[in-house]
């Protein structure tokens, strides 16, 4: 190629033809400094051309040559029905694919016009109408997912307590592990968060709400790490303490916990090593905990998220705007999706409203009688 008034000339090649790997090498380099430019992350970019590169591997042929079918049968027959990968997945691959093929068509660029040049074809968009995988529903959660109840919580957080007083007895090593997992699950649950912003939680985001000062210096938390939106840095906001057993929970953890790792720390989950917990530690310690207590299926560390969003408002009455901004959404709309009531929760709305009818009612029939007997 020459490089001629700014802009990249692929000239004709020699009798050993094209290189195409060198030639999507090159497509790929533009589209990641194209979405630098727009400011994706570079672990989405990363992503996101590990599955141009993926559905490469599959095909057998360059991205110029790939045609719908071949894109039916590889988020069809081999994501589908092969690795069985969720309809979200197959959705979130097939973005993937489609936004690398739409910068490779956009006119504004010279990549067909050079792949023409060279191969003899052109790039084509191969994810259409007809085989995109569709967003059917606000929620594609699978509907095994679900949150714990109160009296699941309850069990579970006696258990993760005592995890660290049975290893000890056994003679075992890895107490403090099991005492700084109980912390972060009640944590996770305390102030609703998601796995990542409990795993970067650090001492200094810890402080004190004037209007709540009997929670000490744990009235409130900021989040640092929380989800994303597109291209964007990790959304920060400040979360409310409502339950003063989480408080109690992280202030011993602090002050008789944090210091038998020996060294200053900063982080509030550290590993001995000094670097954050790892999820997966804290998945194995929670699926551990749940098998040997005999819950049904659908818990997983997100769980807790969704029994906060469901006790808030089911159980402590909570108004949802309010859970909305604990729990850093949008849109109320999704914050409605995690409001999962309680098994129990219809029963006691029930015997609630039937109560205050039948103390109407009675209210009503005694002013009938005391006007009848005048």
């Amino acid at each position: 190629m020459d490089d001629s008034m700014g802009r990249l000339v692929y000239l004709p090649a020699g009798a050993s033809g094209p290189d195409p790997e060198a030639f999507l090498a090159d497509v790929l380099t533009g589209w990641r400094r194209a979405q630098l430019a727009q400011g994706t992350s570079a672990e989405t970019i990363r992503r996101r051309q590990a599955q141009v590169l993926r559905m490469t591997d599959f095909v057998g042929s360059a991205p110029w040559q790939w045609t719908p079918a071949d894109a039916d049968d590889f988020f069809g027959g081999h994501l589908r029905g092969v690795l069985n990968r969720a309809h979200s997945t197959v959705r979130a691959y097939q973005t993937d694919v489609k936004l690398f093929l739409d910068f490779a068509t956009n006119p504004a660029y010279d990549w067909n016009e050079h792949c023409g040049r060279l191969f003899g074809t052109v790039f084509c968009q191969v994810i259409t109408e007809f085989n995109r995988a569709k967003h059917v529903q606000a929620d594609d959660s699978r509907a095994v997912k679900r949150p714990f109840t109160l009296e699941e919580l309850q069990q579970f957080f006696d258990l993760a307590d005592l995890e660290p007083e049975r290893i000890l007895h056994a003679k075992r090593k890895g107490a403090l592990a099991a005492w700084r997992d109980a912390v972060a699950f009640k944590a996770l649950y305390g102030w609703g968060l998601r796995r990542n912003e409990v795993r970067h939680l650090q001492l200094v985001d810890f402080s004190r709400n004037a209007r709540a000062p009997f929670f000490g210096e744990w009235g409130l938390v900021r989040i640092r790490k929380g989800k994303a939106m597109r291209n964007s840095p990790p959304k920060q906001r400040t979360v409310l303490t409502v339950f003063d057993w989480a408080a109690e929970a992280v202030e011993d953890w602090v002050e008789r916990g944090l210091p038998r790792y020996g060294h200053p720390v900063t982080d509030l989950f550290p590993t001995e090593k000094g670097g954050l917990v790892p999820e997966r530690n804290l998945w194995q310690r929670m699926r551990d905990l749940v098998d040997e207590l005999g819950f049904p299926p659908g818990l997983d560390l997100h769980s807790f998220r969704r029994s906060y969003a469901t006790n808030l408002q089911t159980v402590y009455g909570y108004d949802v705007s309010f859970v909305q901004l604990q729990l850093g959404h949008e849109h109320a709309a999704t914050t409605s999706l995690y409001t999962l009531a309680a098994p129990d929760y219809r029963a006691r709305e029930l015997e609630r409203v039937l109560s205050s009818t039948l103390i109407r009612s009675k209210a009503n029939l005694g002013e009938s009688t005391r006007r009848e007997s005048r």
